[in-house]
């Protein structure tokens, strides 16, 4: 017997968790701004994908979850402990001419975090051992990366991306586009581990997106899960980078900050974070009526699973219109929100045609939850390089900036860097994800030297003249 919805026994949140929309034809779900970054091939993911734990499976919005992803009742106590592993096949590998595979063997992983609530929470995720040497100073080291917005399905993990770099089931549509970064690191060397973040992939939960304690969290545990890997090259002395763009540049952002306190034991060397969405309440401003307005439904269904008390202010300021959405939302992918959400504008959702915005505004529940995902209170020890287009208009350039501004105020050790490009078009995405491209390269230059040991020039002293 297949199931639609996902359990949540710690959330009252019934709007959001009931049997899922089909949604629509999987044709229409070719989304321009995402074909863009398409460079891997596509596999498409049958609805009969084995049920490898032996669970009930998991059905959402027609695509069968693997049993891997249905976390146990009981998780170690230990931050990072894996629960289980199995191997996982990538979706471009090829047998090399001494037997290892080409760019290197992956491992399917659950291990344990802890959410923004203090409970234990299971994450999956991928580690990838690399067939490449690492040709820089010092140990093998470890890349932690974070993925840009997938989504809130769970047929969106970025590790079901990498086995499946295009998945496609009945109304659903999901680009591994991430994975063109995780294949140049190993290229170079570095072992990779990729976070799914809390909820996304595994079944038990909603993924909480852009919350930055539960992101900050997977993503540094997940570093620690691959230490405990069978087979890794990885030592005690092997350097970490944390690397991420868009929501994967936020979490690696708080990771970055979370590390002194929550895991010193994670040798970071430095961080990569590209459009990070440090100040919600600006970012929400900018992807309201955009190609990715979806994404603020994701948002306000995070929200309300971190904290059930907000669910009672969402329900009184939304309309039939917007509850439909937010149910809608939560098992979509990227390319189904653009397709079925953009451009919507928020004051669509709610009940008295209000924007968002300026309920939030006037809700001071809402004003102290965005206050809490603020990222830029606490000083990285490692260094730091924040990246952002200076037309970027999805994830504003202005709050980026403001990170680095932060940072530095702090005593960090910052890299800035202002992606100078012309305004290719408001809204549409293009300002966002060009950059993500373009910078790709300096970004993982600059990742590989700190892998290697070498010490980063901050430029904090030229911010008053930065764009």
């Amino acid at each position: 017997m297949c199931r639609t919805t996902r359990s949540c026994s710690t959330v009252n949140t019934p709007h959001l968790l009931e049997p899922r929309r089909r949604g629509r034809r999987a044709g229409r779900l070719l989304a321009a701004s995402l074909v863009a970054v398409i460079c891997l091939g596509a596999v498409a993911l049958p609805a009969s994908a084995a049920d490898s734990a032996g669970s009930e499976p998991v059905v959402s919005r027609g695509v069968t979850i693997p049993a891997f992803y249905n976390p146990p009742a009981r998780l170690p106590a230990a931050d990072g402990s894996l629960v289980r592993t199995e191997p996982l096949p990538l979706g471009l590998s090829l047998p090399g001419l001494d037997g290892r595979q080409l760019p290197g063997t992956a491992t399917r992983l659950m291990y344990k975090s802890t959410d923004a609530g203090g409970g234990p929470v299971a994450v999956t995720g991928a580690y990838i051992e690399p067939a490449a040497a690492w040709k820089g100073a010092g140990p093998r080291p470890l890349v932690a990366l974070a993925s840009g917005t997938m989504g809130q399905g769970d047929q969106c993990a970025p590790s079901l991306s990498l086995q499946h770099p295009l998945v496609i089931g009945a109304g659903t549509v999901s680009i591994g586009y991430d994975n063109l970064a995780v294949y140049r690191f190993l290229a170079a060397g570095a072992a990779v581990v990729v976070t799914d973040y809390a909820g996304l992939g595994a079944t038990d939960r909603l993924h909480t997106y852009v919350n930055r304690v539960d992101e900050g969290h997977a993503l540094l545990d997940a570093a620690r899960a691959a230490r405990s890997v069978t087979g890794t090259s990885l030592t005690p002395e092997s350097r970490v980078g944390l690397y991420g763009y868009s929501q994967g540049g936020g979490a690696s952002a708080a990771a970055a900050e979370l590390q002194p306190s929550y895991a010193p034991d994670v040798n970071l060397a430095g961080t990569y974070a590209g459009a990070p969405p440090a100040d919600l309440t600006e970012v929400m401003k900018g992807i309201d009526g955009s190609a990715l307005a979806g994404a603020l439904g994701w948002s306000i269904n995070g929200f309300a699973q971190t904290d059930p008390s907000l669910k009672a202010v969402i329900d009184a300021h939304t309309n039939d219109v917007g509850k439909a959405a937010l149910k809608d939302t939560s098992t979509m992918c990227v390319g189904d929100a653009i397709l079925g959400y953009a451009f919507t504008n928020s004051k669509k959702w709610t009940a008295d045609g209000t924007s968002l915005a300026d309920i939030i505004a006037a809700e001071p529940k809402l004003q102290a939850a965005l206050a809490q995902q603020r990222i830029g209170n606490l000083k990285p020890a490692a260094p730091v390089r924040v990246a952002t287009g200076v037309h970027d208009d999805i994830v504003g350039h202005g709050q980026s900036r403001q990170l680095a501004v932060d940072w530095c105020r702090k005593g960090a050790d910052v890299t800035y860097e202002a992606v100078l490009l012309p305004n290719l078009g408001d809204k549409i995405l293009t300002n966002h994800l060009t950059p993500y491209l373009t910078d790709q390269g300096s970004a993982i230059s600059w990742m590989t030297d700190r892998l290697s040991g070498k010490k980063a020039t901050s430029n904090c002293w030229s911010m008053p003249v930065q764009p």
